[in-house]
């Protein structure tokens, strides 16, 4: 069946400012962000895309905009069903505050049981993206064939949980995959099983670094040390 390409988008000002967007609207890139999404139609350069499909969310269709500039030809397509968890009450509240609610516990340890007040569980969340992305690769499939590459821009517990299918793991362990700001992923489908290509690619290294002094670092990279997950995908690498 067809390539898959998963983009993360770009940087947002939520992400910098630690604040979980989940749907809230008028969530944009920030400059960093913007000058990941302007460095897309480059790193995609050799790639003929047979079709783009977007999240609704602002941020997703602004870290698309360069590329759809480029390529005049390339229709874009949008799909509610990749779009960003629903977080309900926890939407636009600090991740730092978050940490301390009991909830976090279970979307840390037992993410396939937790559901977000006033918004949706996470294997819902899962359920819809994994529909998504499969109707999706048997559409460009029957229509450009089975070589057919097309791309998907998304969020990062969207992403997550999609590679997560593709690997055969439990929801429950999706909290171990790291995806950055406009990352790509490539999962290559076939008649038997899926291949996971590239996981969160970004071509850049400096996320491995050495980390700033403890008291300076940003309590969502804190939480990503001591071994948990940042719910929404975090900023990436400072």
């Amino acid at each position: 069946m067809a390539t898959l390409i998963l983009v993360r988008h770009g940087r947002s000002t939520a992400n910098t400012s630690g604040v979980l967007a989940g749907r809230t609207p008028g969530v944009l890139l920030d400059e960093r962000g913007a000058a990941q999404a302007a460095a897309l139609p480059a790193r995609l350069a050799g790639l003929p895309l047979a079709a783009a499909v977007s999240s609704p969310l602002e941020r997703c269709r602004e870290t698309l905009r360069p590329l759809l500039d480029a390529r005049p030809g390339l229709a874009l397509h949008t799909d509610e069903r990749v779009s960003e968890c629903d977080y309900g009450d926890w939407s636009g509240r600090k991740l730092a505050e978050l940490v301390e609610d009991p909830l976090m516990e279970v979307v840390q340890q037992h993410p396939s049981a937790a559901a977000f007040p006033g918004g949706e569980s996470m294997a819902a969340m899962q359920g819809r993206a994994v529909e998504a992305v499969r109707e999706w690769n048997a559409r460009v499939e029957a229509e450009h064939g089975p070589d057919a590459v097309f791309l998907m821009c998304s969020h990062g517990d969207i992403i997550k949980s999609v590679v997560a299918d593709a690997l055969g793991m439990h929801l429950d362990l999706f909290q171990r995959i790291s995806v950055e700001p406009c990352s790509l992923t490539v999962i290559r489908y076939t008649r038997l099983r899926p291949f996971l290509v590239r996981l969160g690619d970004t071509g850049d290294l400096a996320s491995l670094a050495p980390r700033e002094p403890r008291e300076r670092r940003e309590a969502a990279q804190e939480a990503a040390d001591e071994g948990r997950a940042v719910v929404g995908g975090g900023a990436g690498a400072p």
